[in-house]
């Protein structure tokens, strides 16, 4: 029973009627429609009224709402339903379906997208990322099944041309791991012509209306659907305004999806194909028939990859085997070719419209299930099917649709009534018998082999000769003129509503319908010629070629009669009702107030109508008198006997059906509830819901207990195993420290008579254990080895050993090479071989310069390129001793020209390159820049010699130096803050040497191969 809503708003539930009459069924409905409240239980069966008009009732508050809430907690709602049936599915797992029916208009389609948001939102809590993935494809597929499937009709802006059965799958946590989608009966005829103040699909418009202009372009379209013969009819009635925003909506939830570019293209092209197609006319030339805008054939071949000629020949021609070997090529009618080219156009878009369902199919099927490893897989299934029609002119589509209905009519009769009423007589309840009608007449009427309706039409289409409709509905009146739910001109002559030798009746169980048999047998064969099916195989589209894989096939292949289309939708849906009936149903009935589609009007006799053939005062009469809820014995035990002292944890009495009575009666719910042979009968779902607050109640402290007694024996047994396993772990660790030092004392014991010291001897993996020690010895061993290497360096290597040291601390690795394997000589402009001609006169004057301040020895020296005072570049010698630089001039017998004290050298800075460059910063900002060079060899690279023994040299003496390695250098020239850089050079040039840059300068070092 539904509560939380005041009486003013009517009855929230159908059974609580004072009296069942429909008189106050109606005047409940309209109350409630009027107080805009839409949506009524029938017990669990949900009334939905269509309010034409947006409404809060929806999203992210209401979900929470609903959610996990029992039924009668809430107000009516299609949440609900939703939840329920999540419930039952999570709960006993069992698959569960949902059912929405009811006639065109009545707001069957956008209940099933509320529901399955519903579904979206309430499943995947710890965000999985394929599970929202596929929740994504599930809801994005209806904006494109809609685009493709759905309608402008004049009941019904958005009317669902075609039936949909969606199957959701999920795992055994309750979150989907994928789906199924199976299509019925697309009204493929509305491609061709449409009832006055209709339109054609919807992807037609939005793709005319809402297409960039640059892929209309493409697509040789105009945005004009009155220039398309399959568009123009409905072009006046193009009032939904929003179909440039659909058209993005549409492609954007393709590419979710998953289409490719290239398929999304495709299916533009298809779609500007049919168009084109429509547009296509013929004309007589003599005895021979051609295309009269035969430019149009050209632009089908390219939108379609195929070949232009094959193509007019199949639009003109139809090839037929003749026997043998023999091929006949029979030319058309101006109607047969009429004929061959609406057609094909039909067939082309109904096989997108399948093969856009496939596609879909592909994404969202489930990959890589198994049930032993990822437990039961369990299935939502949800039915969006037309509802009942009846049109001024009613045909072959409207006959399927309606015997669609009248199919899921006979399910819900017996699944809510004959079988609820015969397993009541079946367990013994006491029960007032309820009369209702049962339409299983109407369906044999039109489905029993050899007598019924598609039997006698696919007859018809299967005999030889020139059948015509009429002879089909001759052949009708006799087999059928004595049932008393069918009708014609000739069977009631008196009826001067049925057209003599054209019109016939169903009395349906939602009303009686006329139908014109004119059209019925094209229909039902579906003809299409094999031409076409061969040119779209051999089509360079992919797309296109997939759609049509019987084109494969030799013209003289002799192929199994295919069925018709009647037989095939009655096969469909035969299936459909056995995989629906196989599942636990839950129910939506919509109703549709008025034909006016306005918020503010509530036909009555509308209404009346409808709730009489949905049966829903028959609904009402068995849920008053029924019981909500039923569960063999067995099962009722296993789900709360721990609620009642005497079945936890197990019972004592001689039967279950004992048990359940003993547990019914300690929670005093005896009047609630009756007894059958296998079955407990529960009337009300308070007492259901009673049952579930205890049960949870008490899972918690089950749960602990159960938990507490398993974790007692884990940990004891953890204990024992963690016992042994340290105790093992302990002798392992023993044995393999000692096996590790033996092997470290074998290693190493010859080291110190080993030329290299044990350098190349390998340490053994040490334990885990052992780790940090082994670290520690090797920083020992090496430290020892160092001891031993250099205790055997002569002395007179030690300084250029530590000047080595030096550079490699201050340089860390930053630059390239800078001499390190060669030996520095130091004093280079003293030896012969680096300055043969000078020097002696070198020697004399740091000789002189020795008298003159006493240092002790020279730390360096060499010939340099410097800047001059004229931002030049000139030739240099620098001297470094351990008191001066001396910069001087070897033109001038090395004269002096600069001497800069070594304590006012703050630190130079070298780049990363193969270059000489070096500068020294001094106190006093105005440093020196030089490149050393005319060195022997010519590509000698001297600048580590200078850097390390300039460091070594400052730390003895105690002063920081710092060094800077950096291919943009700073400096500081007579004050002047300069930027030093260098750039290699090809070429002839041999020398570095400076030049002016504009924010320093740049020394241009000769590049070496």
């Amino acid at each position: 029973m539904a509560e939380q809503e005041s009486w003013e708003f009517g009855k929230a539930d159908f059974v609580l009627l004072d009296q069942v009459t429909m008189e106050d069924f109606l005047d409940n409905l309209k109350l409630r429609f009027e107080k805009g409240r839409i949506y009524t239980y029938i017990g669990e069966v949900v009334v939905s009224v269509n309010p034409y008009k947006a409404m809060e009732l929806y999203g992210k508050e209401a979900i929470e709402h609903y959610r996990g809430r029992e039924q009668y907690e809430r107000p009516p709602h299609l949440y609900a339903v939703a939840d329920a049936a999540y419930k039952a599915m999570k709960r006993r797992a069992k698959d569960t379906c949902i059912v929405i029916s009811g006639e065109s208009g009545a707001g069957k389609t956008e209940a099933s997208k509320y529901i399955m948001q519903y579904i979206a939102a309430i499943t995947n809590p710890t965000q999985r990322a394929e599970v929202e993935r596929v929740k994504d494809v599930l809801l994005k597929s209806n904006c494109v099944l809609e685009a493709f499937g759905n309608a402008k009709t004049n009941r019904n802006d958005n009317s669902s041309r075609f039936g949909k059965y969606m199957d959701i799958d999920f795992d055994f946590k309750g979150d989907p791991t994928g789906g199924h989608i199976h299509n019925y009966l697309l009204e493929k005829s509305r491609i061709l012509k449409q009832q006055p103040g209709e339109r054609n699909f919807h992807a037609f418009y939005q793709l005319l209306l809402g297409a960039p202009e640059a892929l209309l372009d493409s697509l040789h379209l105009s945005n004009d659907p009155t220039a398309y013969r399959f568009t123009q009819e409905g072009a006046s009635n193009n009032c939904l305004g929003s179909d440039q925003a659909d058209f993005r909506a549409v492609s954007d939830a393709m590419a979710i999806i998953g289409f490719t570019p290239e398929e999304t293209g495709s299916v533009y092209k298809i779609l500007a194909a049919i168009l084109h197609l429509g547009n296509v006319r013929f004309a007589t030339n003599g005895e021979e028939m051609e295309v009269e805008n035969a430019e149009l054939v050209s632009l089908l071949a390219d939108l379609t990859s195929t070949d232009s000629e094959h193509l007019s020949n199949s639009l003109l021609y139809r090839t037929v085997a003749a026997g043998g070997a023999e091929v006949i090529q029979k030319g058309h009618s101006i109607n047969e070719a009429n004929y061959a080219r609406d057609a094909c156009a039909k067939a082309i878009y109904e096989r997108l419209f399948c093969w856009i369902v496939a596609r879909i199919n592909a994404v969202i099927e489930v990959k890589g299930y198994d049930a032993r490893i990822h437990g039961k897989n369990t299935v939502i299934g949800v039915l969006d099917i037309y509802g009942f029609e009846i049109f001024d002119n009613n045909s072959f589509e409207q006959f399927c649709i309606n015997y669609c209905n009248e199919k899921l009519q006979q399910l819900f009769i017996e699944l809510i009534l004959q079988q609820e009423q015969e397993e009541y007589q079946r367990e013994g309840i006491q029960w007032q018998h309820i009369d209702y009608f049962d339409n299983r007449i109407i369906v044999e009427l039109v489905e029993e082999p050899h007598k019924g309706v598609v039997a006698i039409l696919d007859e018809a289409c299967l005999t030889a000769g020139s059948v015509t409709d009429a002879l089909f509905l001759a052949s009708m009146d006799a087999r059928l003129g004595k049932h008393p739910h069918y009708a014609s001109r000739k069977v009631n002559p008196t009826d001067k509503s049925l057209e003599f030798g054209r019109d016939f009746r169903i009395k349906h169980y939602a009303g009686d319908v006329t139908y014109s048999a004119e059209g019925f047998l094209d229909k039902n064969k579906d003809t299409l010629f094999q031409d076409f099916k061969r040119l779209m195989y051999n089509s360079a589209d992919p797309v296109l070629q997939q759609m049509w894989p019987e084109g494969k096939q030799s013209i003289h292949e002799v192929t199994k009669r295919p069925l018709t289309a009647a037989s095939l939708f009655k096969n469909s849906i035969v299936a459909l009702v056995e995989n629906l009936a196989s599942k636990e149903p839950f129910y939506i009935r919509c109703i549709k107030p008025n034909d006016q589609k306005s918020p503010n009007i509530f036909d009555e006799e509308r209404c009346r109508h409808q709730v009489a053939y949905l049966g829903l005062l028959e609904n009402v009469r068995v849920r008053r008198a029924g019981f909500a809820y039923r569960q063999p014995y067995d099962r009722f035990l296993l789900r709360y006997k721990m609620t009642c002292e005497y079945t936890w944890p197990h019972h004592l009495m001689a039967t279950d059906r004992e048990a359940t009575q003993v547990l019914i009666e300690q929670h005093g719910f005896q009047e609630d509830v009756a007894y059958g042979h296998t079955k407990l009968f529960i009337r009300t779902p308070r007492t259901l819901f009673s049952l579930e607050q205890e049960r949870a109640q008490l899972i918690p402290i089950i749960v602990l207990l159960l938990q507490k007694a398993w974790r007692g024996a884990l940990a004891r047994r953890r204990c024992r195993t963690l016992r042994a396993v340290y105790t093992i772990m302990a002798y392992f660790k023993r044995h393999k420290v000692k096996a590790y030092l033996r092997e470290l004392v074998h290693r190493f014991q010859d080291v110190r008579q080993a030329a290299d010291y044990g350098k190349g001897v390998e340490w053994p993996e040490p334990p885990a254990v052992l780790t940090s020690f082994q670290e520690s010895s090797k920083r020992i061993f090496r430290r020892w080895r160092a001891r031993q290497i250099v205790r055997n360096i002569p002395p007179s290597d030690m300084e250029q050993i530590k000047a080595k040291v030096a550079a490699l601390d201050v340089l860390q690795g930053l630059r390239k090479d800078w001499g390190c394997a060669r030996n520095w000589c130091r004093n280079y402009l003293a030896l012969e071989n680096e300055n043969p001609a000078m020097a002696a006169q070198f020697t004399k004057r740091v000789a002189t310069l020795q008298d003159k301040t006493r240092f002790r020895s020279v730390l360096f020296s060499c010939h340099v390129r410097k800047i001059n005072r004229c931002n030049k570049g000139s030739d240099r010698a620098l001297l470094l001793t351990e008191q001066h630089l001396y910069k001087m001039d070897p033109k001038k017998q090395y004269k002096v020209m600069r001497s800069i004290p070594l304590s006012m050298v703050t630190g130079l800075s070298v780049t990363s390159g193969l270059d000489q460059l070096v500068v020294f910063h001094t106190q006093n900002h105005d440093g020196l820049v030089v490149c050393l060079h005319k060195m022997q060899p010519a590509n000698d690279n001297r600048i580590g010699e200078l850097v390390g023994v300039l460091v070594e040299y400052s730390r003895r003496a105690h002063r920081p130096l710092g060094v800077q390695v950096s291919d943009c250098i700073p400096a500081s020239l007579g004050g002047r803050k300069r930027l030093i850089s260098v750039e290699p050079r090809d070429g002839q040039q041999t020398l570095p040497d400076f030049a002016k840059s504009r924010d320093g300068f740049v020394l241009h070092f000769p590049q070496r191969l």
